[in-house]
This record gives C-alpha cells, sequence and structure tokens, in this order.
C-alpha cells in the first residue's frame, strides 16, 4: 500500500453522527490492539465506526442489530455519492423521513435510495438521534441546526472498508474464532434503549457478558459505569476500569464527564490508560 492511501485511510472520520460515539477511547484501545493487530476485529454493536476506522483492523466483522445503519455502511462500502438535495429545511426533512418510511414498508430499506435517506435524516435531524418506533419506523424529529455540513462524496472509504464484513443480526449469531478480538459497545445500562424496534434489556445485558466470557481470545466491553453493570461484569471475572468519558450528546446541556467503564479479559497486553482500577 503507498504512502498516500496510508495518510488517506488514517484521516477517515465516522461518516454519522452518533450518540455515544467512541472516537475518544480509541487512544486507550490502540494501546492493547496494538499486541493484537494481525488478529480479526469484531463489533457486535459496531454503532458509529469509530473503533474500526481508528484501529484500521486488516479484517473485521461489524455488526449492529440496526440493519438500516448497516445497509448505510454496505453501500458506503460500494464507494457512495448522496445525489439527493440535501437541504436543512423542515418540510423538506419530513418529506424525506416519509419517503425512507415508505421504503421500510415496502421491503425496500436496503436500497440505495434509502442508504442516501439515512445519511440525510442523521445529519439534519435531533442531535443525530437513530430512533424508530414499535413498527420500524424512524421518527426522529428536524434538528433546527443553523448550519450543517454535509458530504457527498464519499469514495475516500471504499478502500478503508474493503475487507469489512459488515451484518445485522443478534449478537449471539455473530460467528467468532479465537484469534478475533471483540470490542463490545452495547446500549448502555440506562433507561433510554431503543436504537432499533427492539430494545436492548437486563437481561440482553446478561446474554451479553455470558457470550463474552465463552470467548477464548481477547475482549474489551465499554458501559455506562452503573452498580449492577461493575458488579455483572467483575461476577464473571473481567477486570474492569473506571473511566471519565464526555458526554457528546446531551439533551439538557450536561456536559460533565460521565463514568464509563472498561471491562476486559484475555489481553496480552495491560492497559495503562490513566483511569481508576475497580478490579
Amino acid at each position: 500500500m503507498t504512502q498516500a492511501l496510508l495518510t488517506r485511510k488514517e484521516a477517515l472520520s465516522p461518516p454519522l453522527k452518533w450518540a455515544g460515539g467512541k472516537r475518544w477511547l480509541v487512544p486507550t484501545l490502540r494501546e492493547v490492539w496494538r499486541s493484537h493487530s494481525s488478529f480479526r476485529l469484531v463489533e457486535p454493536f459496531v454503532g458509529g465506526m469509530a473503533v474500526a476506522l481508528g484501529l484500521q483492523p486488516r479484517s473485521a466483522l461489524l455488526n449492529d442489530l440496526n440493519s438500516h445503519l448497516i445497509n448505510f455502511y454496505q453501500w458506503l462500502q460500494k464507494g457512495l455519492i448522496i445525489d439527493i438535495p440535501l437541504k436543512n429545511d423542515s418540510d423538506y426533512y419530513y418529506l424525506c423521513r416519509q419517503r425512507f418510511n415508505e421504503l421500510t414498508r415496502n421491503n425496500q430499506a436496503e436500497s440505495l435510495e434509502a442508504a442516501k435517506l439515512f445519511y440525510f435524516m442523521n445529519r439534519t435531524g435531533y442531535n443525530g438521534l437513530c430512533r424508530f418506533n414499535n413498527s420500524n419506523q424512524f421518527n426522529v424529529p428536524f434538528g433546527r441546526y443553523k448550519t450543517i455540513h454535509y458530504v457527498e462524496n464519499f469514495l475516500s472509504y471504499t478502500h478503508a472498508l474493503k475487507d469489512f464484513e459488515f451484518v445485522s443480526m443478534d449478537f449471539t449469531e455473530s460467528l467468532t474464532h479465537s484469534n478475533d478480538f471483540i470490542y463490545a459497545d452495547p446500549p448502555y445500562d440506562v433507561e433510554f434503549t431503543k436504537y432499533s424496534a427492539n430494545d436492548f434489556k437486563w437481561q440482553d445485558q446478561i446474554r451479553l457478558v455470558e457470550w463474552l466470557n465463552r470467548h477464548n481470545g481477547p475482549v474489551v466491553a465499554s458501559n455506562q459505569a452503573t452498580d449492577r453493570i461493575i458488579e455483572l461484569y467483575s461476577d464473571f471475572g473481567f477486570s474492569i476500569k473506571l473511566l471519565d468519558a464526555p458526554r457528546r450528546i446531551a439533551c439538557n446541556g450536561d456536559r460533565k464527564p460521565a463514568k464509563e467503564i472498561l471491562a476486559y479479559k484475555n489481553l496480552s497486553t495491560v492497559l495503562s490508560h490513566p483511569a481508576k482500577f475497580l478490579y
């Protein structure tokens, strides 16, 4: 690979706004990733893809239960040009939202048009939220931004994503092997968890830890540092660090650091981030 390609790959940013994005955590994860860079990166909750773009694995299995998000990434991988109007206008936004939901109802949610509309709604909707009702209909209101920076040409992502596999399934269905490095960033243990038509409930948090615990290779997980999350991971023998995490999206304007954990197992390199050890 040429130096020009390497430079361009390193410069890529997450293409979407995403609540709880993990760009701030990439330097910490990179410490342990260096010792496992020959591994395939597996993310059962890829979200905004900040970690995969930041770590730049040779190959990756990137999953999310939000099939609309995965559809966008699959078209991004093929080489995406946004050629629909991109206007910061309320009436136009709701027309696009209506059209997107119409595509979903008519089994066209995997179309190129749906991917373009998904990008537009992500940039234009309220706080970059991605929220669906029980009928899997996108219901985020207009965002009322003064200005929005839209991107139309995403061809620079094609090379970076060429060896990534994007899937949408329950995390337990992901086929993993011992030389996979798993990074799990599930919906946090907070009141709102409805990022798709299905909630991620406490029982799913338990299922996730059980699944991660069965993996023989390196595992890192992040979550809100609630008492029961800390207890859950420690009961399964995970080492835990407590971090101050920036709130990137807060409806009430509260920007004070939130407490999060990193829970990890089977790492060949010890995390050295200046954070508080719990266990």
